[in-house]
């Protein structure tokens, strides 16, 4: 059942993907605004009366030509109706502060108060790394905001303990442009709890006046590494998953969700990263760190994700490329895929829902949406929003190329013994055997395996 899964959620991304990012090879522009439809061209020339056919006796008038048709007026653009909606929304989000999604929200955001005049939205920016379980913390105690945005890391067992609301009746009708794959990542036993916007994968970003050949094995960045090319790697199982996976040939689980990881691959892919740090990588437990080096050119390059595209150009300008994760001696690197969701808050009022609703299909939908990929560089799942940056392209095929992010209750048990795994051999706590032994059966305790 669990290769199943993964086969179809392959083919949930790759669907995504083909029909929201796919771009042509030479970038087309983000399309400009629909203008107002042209008037109806008039006729050249109105034509000539009928001459009177020849006869014995012709007759008294020729017949009139009909007058020409008038051009229809053009029909004036109007300004977008203010909505009938009133009340006040509470929101989450965990985009850096003074970020480039931090700026594409407050921008969505006051396009939507235009048309929207009596909606209030109150913002509250959460660390990244406390969202989750500050979301999970007060919901359960019967609070928390109305809505909150964050990848679909651990839907699955929020959904399983009640801290989200379904939202297929909210949003019933109102789905038109969003790639009807794209909802699968947050749809749990039937139905659906999250508004879909944003494709998620980490790649190689890179400084191309210091490489202008970006590694394409995971032996290349070895090398370049102890050539005294610098790399900065965020030091924790997510932005490393395409190794421990795909490229050294791991496994986390089989089709019954036991861990078997401890089988093979995922303690090479731990023994290639501490290889990579004894050769002078930077390995980061502070994300906002790693990003600095980077985008002060005191490292070459770094292992991130689109949420950090708008900000790294505004820095490197021309200079910055895109490329996969370097493969591995068993084939492509394979990071986790996944979407970013709109989520309701179960305890919230329905008319608090319905006007969360509201802000999610209008952040998420064509135009907020156009937004996000004009000022952050996202990759969005909606069909109607094009991309004119190459850079937002080339996320789109890192996700195409990943592993699409389970929502099993097994996989929701890998992030703490994995992530412990990860810090204990980066630090030289353990073996790169003994730390995957012990949290594959940490893993499995958990699940009961």
């Amino acid at each position: 059942m669990k290769r199943l899964f993964v086969v179809l959620s392959m083919l949930v991304v790759l669907s995504i993907v083909a029909s929201a990012c796919a771009a042509p090879a030479t970038p087309t522009k983000a399309p400009e605004p629909t203008k107002a439809p042209a008037a109806q061209a008039a006729p050249t020339k109105a034509p000539e009366p009928t001459k009177a056919p020849e006869a014995t006796k012709a007759p008294a008038a020729a017949t009139k030509a009909p007058e020409p048709t008038k051009a229809a007026e053009p029909t004036k653009a109007a300004a977008p109706a203010a909505s009938a909606a009133k009340g006040t929304v509470t929101l989450w989000h965990a985009y850096g502060t003074g970020s480039a999604e931090e700026k594409a929200l407050t921008q969505a955001l006051d396009a939507f108060k235009k048309e929207n005049p009596d909606v209030k939205v109150d913002v509250l920016q959460i660390p990244f790394d406390q969202v989750f379980n500050k979301w999970e913390t007060e919901v359960a105690a019967g609070g928390g905001p109305d809505m909150y945005t964050v990848p679909n890391d651990n839907t699955g067992n929020q959904v399983r303990a009640k801290l989200l609301a379904p939202v297929d009746d909210l949003i019933k009708g109102q789905t038109d442009g969003f790639a009807p794959s794209s909802f699968a990542g947050a749809t749990i036993d039937g139905k659906l709890y999250g508004v879909p916007g944003i494709i998620k994968a980490v790649a190689l970003y890179y400084n191309k006046s210091t490489v202008p050949n970006p590694p394409k094995t995971t032996d290349e960045l070895l090398a370049l590494a102890k050539s005294g090319k610098k790399i900065a790697i965020n030091q924790n199982n997510y932005h490393n998953f395409g190794w421990l996976t795909g490229a050294f040939g791991g496994k986390l689980m089989d089709d019954t969700g036991k861990c078997v990881a401890d089988q093979g691959g995922f303690a090479d892919a731990l023994k290639f990263m501490a290889d990579l740090k004894a050769a002078g990588a930077s390995f980061q437990t502070d994300g906002g760190k790693a990003d600095t080096l980077f985008r002060q050119g005191q490292v070459d390059m770094i292992i991130n994700g689109p949420w950090t595209l708008g900000d790294y150009k505004k820095d490197l300008g021309d200079k910055l490329g895109v490329a996969p994760m370097p493969a591995g001696p068993k084939g492509a690197a394979t990071p986790l895929a996944g979407v970013d969701y709109w989520h309701i808050n179960p305890n919230s009022k329905p008319e608090q829902q319905k006007l969360a609703a509201m802000v999610a299909l209008y952040l998420f939908g064509p135009k907020g949406a156009q937004i996000y990929t004009d000022v952050a560089g996202s990759p969005m799942v909606r069909t109607d929003v094009k991309a004119a940056d190459p850079l937002v392209k080339a996320f789109a095929d890192a996700a195409a190329a990943g592993y699409p992010r389970p929502q099993s209750k097994e996989f929701g048990n890998w992030w703490g013994p994995f992530g412990d795994a990860v810090t204990k051999v980066m630090e030289g706590k353990s073996a790169p055997a003994d730390a995957v032994k012990e949290a594959c059966a940490a893993m499995n305790k958990a699940n009961g395996k």
